[in-house]
């Protein structure tokens, strides 16, 4: 029989795809009790989803024995706290993103995660789109070659009534702008095809809302793979798109245009002659269906905690995308190029809000 883990959800907001995701995976997790302070909106998706239990106290979920996992979709800068009670209690975590304020906080949640022997999980749900799924298997397989340019843009339309949500816009709550919050999936895609990078050059600039942090950013980043990449994002663009364009030395792919789905089929693979396009094609017909975001996610979360692997998505990946964040602030701010990663030492590993960095 298959064992079931059972998730307390915190949050009644992005909750929502997360029960989505679950609801799809009815056989591998339970959702005993939802935590919300909007009791509105949190009995409204208890009802909708079959949550028997609901609550405004977060205390109860990390003393109870019969949860297995704390699913934390809250605001930014509660994160932290939540994943480090939750994983000291005996939960394993889910954290949405960004996961964290700065890279000290990654590190300091590892050693957590290390002392107390439970899996935390950063949510990149963007990565299982089956496009950039169909991308990571070429490469996989060498049939790309080397990688030469990488371009993404993330631009998105956010009004002001986007912002009249108390938390978002302030450094101190949202812990950045739209580079951290909606960018930050076109980071991990990147880091998840090419690896780490190695430096970047930023420009960032708040044009449009009135708010603290940037709304629009440009960034020219060196990966360690020797290829290259430029980063766009805006919250400005009156037509929403996400757009993702991989140049390699034997084929060159391009997302479709979907905003919130950029990850998804169908995506377009232009290989260098005849030859190599009837490899690519044969690799990509092998290939086999699957469900996709939230829903891959939690999958293959299952089965590595069952079977005792590394989560689908680690700290690591989460560190990997904040250190960029944290170059592109130096960069913005110092006029500079900023290598990575970024260690102790760094002037913004402790934090990068302005008021501390």
């Amino acid at each position: 029989m298959t064992r079931k883990f059972r998730v307390a959800v915190i949050g009644a907001g992005i909750a929502e795809r997360h029960l989505t995701g679950f609801r799809w995976n009815a056989e591998l997790f339970d959702v005993p009790v939802l935590c919300s302070l909007d009791e509105d909106r949190g009995r409204k998706l208890c009802n909708e989803f079959g949550i028997p239990e609901y609550t405004q106290d977060v205390d109860t979920l990390f003393a109870r024995d019969d949860i297995d996992i704390i699913d934390i979709c809250t605001p930014p800068h509660s994160h932290f706290e939540l994943s480090r009670r939750a994983l000291e209690a005996g939960k394993h975590v889910i954290c949405e993103k960004p996961l964290f304020g700065s890279v000290a906080d990654i590190d300091a949640i590892s050693d957590v995660a290390r002392a107390t022997g439970k899996t935390i999980m950063p949510i990149f749900q963007y990565r299982y789109g089956a496009g950039l799924q169909k991308l990571k298997r070429l490469v996989e397989l060498g049939l790309t070659g080397r990688a030469f340019l990488t371009t993404i843009e993330t631009h998105w339309w956010r009004p002001p009534e986007y912002f009249a949500v108390e938390w978002r816009g302030k450094w101190k709550t949202e812990l950045g702008g739209g580079l951290l919050g909606h960018a930050i999936h076109a980071h991990d895609m990147l880091n998840y095809i090419h690896g780490p990078c190695d430096e970047v050059f930023a420009y960032g600039a708040t044009l449009n809302n009135p708010i603290e942090t940037e709304d629009t950013m440009a960034l020219a980043v060196r990966m360690k793979n020797g290829s290259l990449a430029a980063l766009s994002m805006t919250l400005n663009s009156h037509e929403e798109i996400s757009r993702l364009r991989f140049c390699f030395e034997k084929v060159t792919v391009e997302s479709i245009l979907e905003p919130y789905t950029v990850a998804r089929d169908p995506w377009r693979f232009t290989a260098a002659d005849e030859a190599q396009q009837r490899l690519v094609e044969a690799a990509l017909a092998e290939m086999p269906k699957t469900e996709d975001g939230y829903t891959r996610q939690f999958e293959l979360f299952y089965h590595a905690l069952v079977e005792g692997g590394e989560p689908p998505v680690t700290l690591d990946d989460a560190r990997n995308s904040l250190e960029l964040v944290t170059a592109a602030y130096h960069s913005d701010r110092t006029g500079r190029a900023t290598p990575m990663p970024i260690t102790a030492d760094h002037p913004l590993y402790g934090s990068w809000l302005p008021q501390q960095g």
